[in-house]
């Protein structure tokens, strides 16, 4: 892969990357942090990248990975200060909260990835990577109003599924 194409395909996507890093993340320096390891990480590996159909799609999903892995090591490293602070109760109740949130996200991404495969791609692309219709159609093909039913659909099994998690 030449140096040019690299930057025409995956250089052009840094904007809508970072949307998602700071989406998920909401932290600047964090989102930054993150998306610089992945394009060096993207360098690294670019001979193996020729054969990505859809770049941006596989870059939308290296960077949610990479987010969701960096809020699970921060999870880990605050537990560990948690239990050397002197403010022990203080810090207990933060991680108390953050597994409570860490636990519903879980439920939440199973609940996800039950639903058939491409209402979970639109729902990803839409909901997590704050594409437009217009960039959903690009990247999957799908009609704008073939996009609004599978969305449609996905999110009211999730909020059926979701009210009988929590009211039953």
């Amino acid at each position: 892969m030449t140096e040019a194409y690299f930057k025409q395909a995956y250089f052009s996507l840094h904007p809508k990357l970072y949307r998602v890093a700071y989406a998920i993340l909401k932290n600047t320096e964090d989102a930054e942090d993150i998306l610089q390891d992945a394009f060096c990480k993207l360098w690294d590996d670019r001979d193996k990248l020729v054969d990505i159909q859809k770049p941006e799609a596989f870059c939308v999903t290296m960077i949610k990975n990479r987010c969701f892995d960096f809020i699970k090591s921060s999870k880990t490293a605050l537990y560990k200060q948690s239990i050397t602070d002197d403010n022990f109760p203080d810090e207990v109740t933060n991680i108390e909260k953050t597994m409570i949130q860490k636990e519903k996200i879980d439920i939440i991404n199973a609940l996800i990835s039950h639903l058939p495969e491409k209402q979970q791609r639109i729902l990803d692309l839409r909901a997590f990577a704050d594409c437009t219709s217009d960039e959903i159609e690009r990247i999957t093909g799908e009609s704008a109003e073939n996009i609004r039913v599978l969305l449609s659909r996905a999110r009211n099994t999730l909020k059926t599924k979701l009210k009988y998690l929590l009211y039953d």
